[in-house]
């Protein structure tokens, strides 16, 4: 299992695309938001057209799914001809099946593969290709749902948006890299974790790589410089991933 973090942005950075993260094992290839900003980095990956097997969405907000009718139509443009799969909240659904055509009316009636849907909720575990998805809630402004994986070998999480709270830190314990949105450095917002909080969670639940995205722009440019040395821990790795980085489990 690897991940490749295309944006680890917030919703208005202008330097860094939005959060994203491309997961990828020997049988599956799963993007985990994809939001207005995001179908850059894709097509700079130049991958072919029927490479990816499904998406992830976390919740309702621009910044994690406007890039979607983008990327389904970067695939059509190219030839796909294998069905994708859309995960997404149970209610959402509709509105996802809906969605391409708003963007970009009547070329969803060309495309030639199969949309798929599988709708989840909190608590639900799900069985896709090898790997073993499980979600969670956080609390953030609207409903959004964190993510598990897992292939056997490894498990990986990614929040979403959001303050974890119980439920969301039962998914995360024992992970071998947690993807947590962190606005500012201690500072708690509404709907938003910050990295001091984030960082004791991730030692007192013996998660092993702590990876801290979705950094508020201003801090990100003007503050983290001056306290990067500060952000560690004696009991868990932290990274600040940037676009297109890579971690291999």
């Amino acid at each position: 299992m690897k991940i490749k973090f295309l944006g680890t942005g917030e919703a208005f950075d202008t330097n860094n695309p939005n959060n994203s993260h491309l997961l990828i094992t020997d049988k599956t290839k799963l993007l985990l938001d994809c939001g207005y900003s995001v179908a850059v980095p894709w097509f700079k990956l130049n991958y072919d057209a029927d490479f990816l097997d499904a998406i992830y969405i976390s919740h309702k907000h621009a910044d994690h799914y406007f890039g979607l009718p983008m990327i389904l139509m970067m695939m059509w443009e190219k030839g796909r001809v294998k069905p994708i799969t859309i995960i997404c909240q149970k209610g959402l659904v509709e509105f996802f099946k809906n969605f391409t055509e708003t963007a970009y009316r009547g070329f969803s009636e060309k495309f030639k593969y199969e949309i798929n849907f599988i709708g989840v909720e909190s608590g639900q575990t799900v069985e896709f290709n090898d790997l073993k998805l499980s979600f969670a809630p956080t609390v953030h402004s609207i409903e959004n749902l964190a993510i598990k994986v897992d292939d056997g070998k490894n498990s990986y999480c990614y929040s979403g948006d959001g303050q974890f709270i119980e439920e969301t830190v039962a998914l995360y314990k024992n992970c071998d890299l947690v993807i947590q949105e962190t606005y500012l450095y201690d500072e708690r917002k509404i709907g938003h974790a910050c990295i001091t909080d984030s960082i004791k969670m991730a030692e007192e639940n013996n998660v092993k790589c702590l990876a801290l995205t979705h950094l508020q722009r201003d801090f990100r440019k003007n503050d983290l410089p001056k306290i990067k040395d500060k952000i560690k821990s004696g009991k868990v790795e932290i990274i600040i991933p940037e676009s297109l980085d890579e971690y291999n489990f």
